[in-house]
């Protein structure tokens, strides 16, 4: 049998695109011949599969997985909504939630997660998913939270079934306070990040060239009405405390009870239960956020079809 070298994988992988081990495979299997072992990729489903990575996944579902003291949120794209209902393409991202909590949000290590359902890969069970569907799916991000001592609370926005939809929250609350009114109140706060959206969790916490970013952008609006420096110093000063009041976790009108920030609410709800609580972190996933989707046209489409 022909000797398999990492170079001849290499060709292999870079004309079809199908995984390292699938082409090494396909070589072994074929005796080294290049040509046999592309239709042997192309027959297994798996070179097809690798030509659909070029085409842009902007739908799919994010999913949330709590055991104890962690909680994963994961997203996995495909091209369609169609596809995010497929049933399917649904345990696939419950279990990527699964691996995410074994894997501690590592996208490297869910892909390399040997997945006991099929006897392969994370990373190979979802190319079978791509060949065996007909569309790209992409495992696209993942992160983990925990806490010592309190809990991971958890929300799902437009469910498609428990776990799964097109905005997930997470919120750590270190506390220790009565679990169930913890977690309570921790899925009320991930519901207002859900619709709030906040990018800083403090004002501590802001990026400080956004913050210059912002007063640079309310001097030059303040300097065009013509009012006295000391008067556009103040009102840049209100503008930034607006910023805060629209970015900042803490800062933000209380969805529930818009009367009060945030941070009111965690403490009224601390002076409550008698103890301290700290919100420790928090993650929003909106499905496709980021994503740069391809634009249709469909009339240069269609005179596309007449030209052929």
């Amino acid at each position: 049998m022909s000797e398999i070298s990492a170079s001849m994988v290499k060709e292999l992988r870079e004309s079809t695109g199908a995984g390292m081990l699938d082409c090494k495979k396909a070589l072994v299997e074929t005796n080294g011949d290049m040509e046999q072992a592309v239709d042997w990729l192309r027959k297994k489903g798996l070179a097809s599969a690798a030509k659909k990575s070029s085409r842009i996944a902007a739908e799919g579902l994010v999913a949330v997985a709590v055991e104890g003291n962690k909680g994963a949120i994961v997203e996995v794209n495909s091209e369609t909504d169609f596809v995010a209902k497929n049933d399917l393409f649904q345990e696939y991202v419950e279990d990527a939630a699964k691996v995410a909590l074994m894997s501690g949000g590592d996208i490297c290590a869910m892909k390399a997660f040997n997945c006991p359902k099929c006897g392969k890969t994370f990373e190979e069970r979802l190319t079978d998913l791509i060949a065996k569907i007909g569309e790209n799916m992409t495992l696209r991000r993942a992160q983990m939270l925990e806490v010592e001592n309190g809990v991971i609370a958890a929300y799902i926005h437009n469910a498609a079934r428990d776990g799964l939809g097109k905005i997930g929250v997470l919120v750590a609350l270190e506390s220790n306070g009565d679990k169930a009114k913890l977690q309570e109140l921790g899925k009320h706060l991930a519901m207002h990040i859900a619709a709030s959206s906040p990018l800083f969790q403090t004002i501590a916490g802001v990026d400080p060239a956004a913050v210059e970013r912002e007063k640079a952008i309310f001097s030059e609006q303040a300097k065009a009405s013509g009012k006295p420096e000391n008067i556009i110093e103040k009102m840049v000063e209100g503008r930034i405390r607006k910023y805060y009041d629209e970015v900042v976790f803490e800062e933000q009108a209380y969805i529930m009870d818009p009367d009060k920030k945030v941070k009111k609410v965690v403490e009224e709800a601390a002076k409550e239960m008698g103890c301290d609580i700290k919100v420790k972190e928090f993650v929003r996933f909106k499905l496709g956020e980021g994503i740069q989707k391809k634009e249709e046209d469909f009339a240069a489409e269609v005179a596309a079809q007449l030209a052929k």
